[in-house]
């Protein structure tokens, strides 16, 4: 049987995803309100001067595109509980959601070909609020497969509860040609269920590619980009009659995240937004120096409540990133946007996944800007840290002498909640103090919520290559520095850097000028031969900032370990070196009164 709407509410009992670190920037969404559920309108279908307008045709070439239709018309209904069954070698999917729900006029209409209630007229192609629009999706279903709904309105609830009249929806079976095959009165809670049997039993080849797998995983997918957009839905999926999984509402999408990359924690995410230029951005972000992975899958663009493929600016995404994590590593993030309908064209793609969008440059560069933005460090002593350091401790102790049962007390990196909560001073140039070296690598610095350690070389390091951003400037090198066997390739990366490099001989070449960082080097001919093997530009400054830094075995002074961290919490990118390695670890207070048990009762602790 599909799954009621009624269902829904019987199913909440599912035990919670854990939620785990993440770090984020969140901000209320302007135009939101904007794109609030009025009263539903009547299902109409559309003249033909507005169909003829409408670029791309609705396209439903599998599972997941079905899933998308129907799961889209419950969120323009206003629903905040959708379940999705899945029957994959059955060909059949049953969407059941809590909103505003059709009564008998509009499901008569609700499969014919250009209905819709959500837009009537020409201005409103280019004022578009809602998911749907095109009054394609349910009559190309119904020439696919076999397509019920069964629906009750709010209106009606209401009236029932009022004593007005009976609480009763309507069962309607559709033809191909999306009429209505026939309709009775079936007792439902208010909503709306969709059910669609045997996809593609008239047009066996859509079988064939992708595969049921593949399509169930794409089902998936979508559902975890849509509930990222629409955090304030319960989403609940069962496939071939079990439950597959649940994803429960908060109030952005960090909330959303971790239940979606099990293996992110709450703290690892960092979340931001802003309103500005009439537009709306909110961005998530898994700190890079905890977390990225190996293919660009999970940088993730929605705008207007839709997942959408705009390269542009997911590139602005992924620039923002850049020296920030490992080579061949791509970050975590979501951004969504909410901008004017008049800035904005669907009709591109058929699924409209693509879009095209006014101002994209200007977009691009409040994107850049905002993931800057974000990583940057707001408090070392932040709970972001915690996880770490407690495995850090947890590792420490499990190899120490003195070991107890850890019983009730959290075995997977997260704190109790208590912890979670402590509001601790945000880091600023002169927050840190330094107060000794450690084996000469790691600068050990406290602060008002903790200690931390700095590794020396590569905070160095990050603190170079930003300067080096600033200024790259070439001093002339008497008596020239003389290199031997270059290729080709060598000596116009070295001229592509600024490098003033000539023959002065076979197979010689003579460099008489070079970056000022590397002037005062005694390698520096071979950090010259190094600069040649960059791929461009920031490829050289990396490697003057790498040759440069304070090397690891270098002793230091107090005075100069505090000026090397005040320069690099300046940084505007602190939190890895231009490789992606992480700089600091924090040790929260907290942290280490937990492992020295500095919160337990000694009478208890000895069995008295």
């Amino acid at each position: 049987m599909a799954t009621t709407a009624s269902a829904v509410d019987a199913s909440l009992h599912l035990s919670r995803v854990n939620q785990a670190p993440f770090a984020t920037w969140s901000f209320t969404l302007k135009g939101m309100d904007e794109m609030s559920h009025d009263s539903p309108k009547p299902i109409q279908p559309l003249a033909l001067d507005v169909v003829h307008l409408m670029a791309a045709g609705e396209v439903v070439d599998s599972l997941a595109a079905v899933v998308r239709e129907l799961v889209e018309n419950a969120l323009d209904a206003g629903a905040t509980r959708i379940a999705v069954s899945l029957w994959p070698q059955r060909w059949q999917v049953s969407v059941a959601d809590n909103g505003a729900g059709m009564g008998p006029a509009d499901l008569q209409q609700a499969a014919v070909a250009h209905a819709t209630s959500k837009i009537s007229t020409r201005p409103d192609l280019l004022n578009i609020r809602s998911l749907g629009f095109r009054g394609e999706a349910l009559h190309s279903i119904a020439q696919l497969a076999e397509l019920e709904i069964r629906s009750c309105p709010q209106s009606t609830a209401g009236a029932s509860a009022k004593g007005e009249g009976c609480q009763s929806g309507y069962q309607v079976t559709y033809g191909a040609n999306g009429n209505p095959a026939a309709m009775s009165a079936v007792a439902i809670a208010p909503g709306t269920v969709v059910t669609v049997r045997n996809l593609f039993g008239s047009w066996r080849a859509r079988r064939q590619v992708p595969s049921p797998a593949a399509q169930v995983k794409a089902v998936a997918s979508l559902i975890q980009q849509l509930a990222l957009c629409h955090p304030q839905v319960t989403w609940q999926v069962q496939k071939d009659g079990v439950h597959w999984f649940a994803l429960w509402p908060g109030p952005t999408a960090k909330t959303l995240m971790p239940q979606v990359l099990r293996k992110l924690h709450d703290t690892d995410i960092e979340e931001t937004s802003e309103d500005a230029l009439a537009a709306g951005l909110y961005l998530a972000i898994g700190l890079p120096d905890r977390y990225h992975r190996r293919r660009p899958d999970w940088v993730k663009v929605a705008i207007n409540g839709r997942p959408v493929a705009v390269d542009e600016i997911s590139q602005a995404l992924m620039t923002g990133f850049r020296r920030t994590i490992p080579r061949d590593r791509y970050p975590v993030c979501f951004l969504h946007l909410t901008l004017p309908p008049a800035q904005l064209d669907w009709n591109r793609h058929p699924a409209k996944s693509e879009i095209y969008v006014q101002g994209l440059d200007e977009i691009c560069d409040r994107t850049t800007a905002a993931v800057g933005q974000l990583l940057q460090i707001d408090g070392l002593s932040e709970a972001a840290q915690t996880h770490r350091a407690t495995a850090l401790i947890q590792a420490a102790e499990a190899a120490g002498e003195y070991s107890v049962s850890r019983q009730g007390i959290p075995t997977d990196g997260s704190m109790p909640p208590q912890s979670l909560s402590d509001a601790l001073p945000h880091a600023t140039p002169g927050a840190l103090t330094a107060i000794a070296q450690v084996r000469d690598m790691y600068i050990l610095a406290e602060h008002e919520g903790g200690v931390c350690l700095i590794e020396q070389h590569i905070a160095h390091e990050r603190v170079l290559f930003e300067q080096l951003q600033a200024r790259w400037q070439m001093v002339p090198v008497e008596p020239p520095i003389v290199l031997k066997d270059l290729t080709e390739t060598q000596i116009e990366r070295l001229q592509e850097v600024g490098v003033d490099i000539g023959p002065f001989g076979d197979r010689l070449w003579a460099i008489r000028s070079l970056p000022e960082p590397l002037s005062d080097r005694e390698d520096c001919e071979n950090a010259l031969l190094e600069l040649s093997l960059g791929a461009n530009l920031e490829a050289a400054l990396v490697a003057t900032a790498c040759r440069t830094a304070i090397r690891n075995g270098t002793k230091m002074s107090l005075p100069e370990m505090q000026t090397l961290i005040n320069q690099w919490q300046r940084c505007q990118k602190p939190r890895t070196c231009p490789h992606g390695r992480p700089i600091c670890l924090t040790l929260k207070e907290s942290s280490l009164a937990k492992y020295f048990r500095r919160s337990w009762v000694i009478g208890k602790s000895h069995g008295v």
